[in-house]
């Protein structure tokens, strides 16, 4: 079997604005981000690290690593899904965040699972 089919973690993204966290008269956005993992390869995968780059509309970046996610180091076998909720804060009612995840495959193989960009808008900023 191809190696590309062994190793595939597929990742959801949903943004969420928190008005109730965020100041727009000090600059302070405040985002959540719920991620879900799903195994789509045929071989078991342990997450264990991420590296996020986080834009606001000023073009100002952050880089983000750290290892695991939410204090987990979650293990997936094939067909198995880890949902987590984590968040960030901008000075800009705009952004976009991407990255990657570093996983381990069972049979020791590394590789990553791309988080494709997604954007962080706060309501009626984005038409």
């Amino acid at each position: 079997m191809a190696d590309s089919k062994k190793y595939q973690i597929a990742v959801e993204t949903l943004p969420q604005y928190l008005a109730d966290q965020s100041d727009s008269e000090q600059d302070h956005y405040v985002f959540a981000y719920t991620i879900t993992l799903r195994n789509t390869g045929t071989e078991a995968a342990q997450l264990i690290s991420r590296h996020w780059i986080i834009t606001d509309a000023n073009q100002e970046v952050q880089e983000v690593r750290g290892l695991g996610v939410v204090g987990q180091q979650p293990l997936l076998q094939p067909g198995e899904e880890f949902k987590y909720t984590s968040g960030c804060a901008l000075e800009t009612p705009v952004g976009t965040m991407q990255g990657s995840y570093q996983m381990v495959a069972a049979d020791g193989t590394p590789f990553a699972a791309d988080i494709p960009e997604f954007v962080l808008a706060a309501p009626r900023v984005l038409h």
